[in-house]
């Protein structure tokens, strides 16, 4: 087994370094939250004073932060304490421009290092079975793909450097713009008298059939595993899923790439936003296109 040093140890981070202690590994963790720090130590995990300390003499080092500036901060004060030849795998969902200046910063540090942001929110972590999309050399993916194993169920090598992070932003703006346009079927129906069950009964086997619907039901009763049945608690944060489409939108003005709906998305989540409701499942947007009737 591994030593494995685990950075970042919020409500995504925190799960996952449970999850390699299970596995059997000796996970050294740190997180700036002493509250954090004290779970992971509940979890099995040793704690370090510092990001440099926890990452001496790991084999593997994983990152989960909130962006792309502390990933950078993170990696340029960890990578040159590490031991040539390990593995740094950053989980963070990050710019790719970012994603891609660390790896170099890896390359020239003698560090093997993946991008591997993931898919399958707070409940795939506490379960083990989250998605990880991976960018980086295929030397270097052999290598994690045994750790990334230990906290998720399918494992995809995308690409080279950065490649990881455009799977993911890509993957969610399909993500907001379904959940909108699922959003938008269920609040027609309403005032079209369908009741939820039966527009999904037919949806759900029809051609409207998506992930929004049939697992992520925005509406009460059809998917008692939705957050909607716990009032909208989260899940995936709808200031998380604006982030999302703001690094998709930064990414396809990069590209030179037209997403209008990825764009239309970004701004209808701003509003709910902005509104107070970042705290909210990006699943309750339905809330906010019930509240635009008549206004438009």
């Amino acid at each position: 087994m591994a030593t494995i040093a685990f950075i970042g140890l919020g409500n995504m981070g925190g799960p996952m370094a449970a999850n390699l202690v299970k596995a059997g590994h000796k996970v050294v963790a740190f997180d700036l939250v002493e509250a954090s720090r004290n779970q992971a130590k509940a979890d099995g995990a040793g704690i370090a004073d510092s990001a440099s300390a926890a990452v001496r003499g790991a084999d593997v080092v994983v990152t989960m932060l909130p962006a792309g500036k502390h990933v950078l901060g993170v990696w340029n004060e960890v990578v040159p304490a590490m031991t040539k030849g390990a593995l740094i795998i950053d989980s963070s969902t990050i710019d790719v421009e970012s994603a891609r200046a660390v790896h170099a910063l890896a390359a020239k540090n003698g560090v093997l290092s993946v991008d591997a942001p993931v898919s399958g929110g707070t409940g795939g972590a506490k379960g083990a079975t989250l998605t990880f999309m991976c960018g980086g050399e295929e030397k270097a993916f052999a290598a994690a793909k045994p750790v990334l194993e230990n906290m998720g169920k399918k494992i995809v090598h995308c690409g080279g450097a950065g490649a990881g992070q455009a799977a993911k932003i890509c993957n969610n703006m399909i993500l907001g713009i379904s959940m909108i346009a699922v959003s938008e079927a269920f609040a027609l129906g309403e005032k079209l008298g369908l009741s939820h069950q039966a527009l999904f009964d037919v949806a759900s086997t029809s051609s409207g059939q998506c992930w929004s619907l049939t697992t992520y039901c925005p509406v009460p009763g059809p998917v008692p595993t939705s957050p909607a049945n716990n009032d909208y608690k989260p899940g995936f944060a709808s200031a998380l899923m604006v982030k999302d489409l703001t690094l998709a939108q930064d990414a396809a003005k990069a590209a030179g790439a037209a997403t209008p709906l990825g764009k239309h998305a970004q701004e209808i989540y701003q509003s709910f936003d902005a509104a107070g409701q970042g705290g909210v499942d990006f699943s309750g947007i339905i809330k906010h296109v019930r509240s635009l009737a008549g206004k438009a």
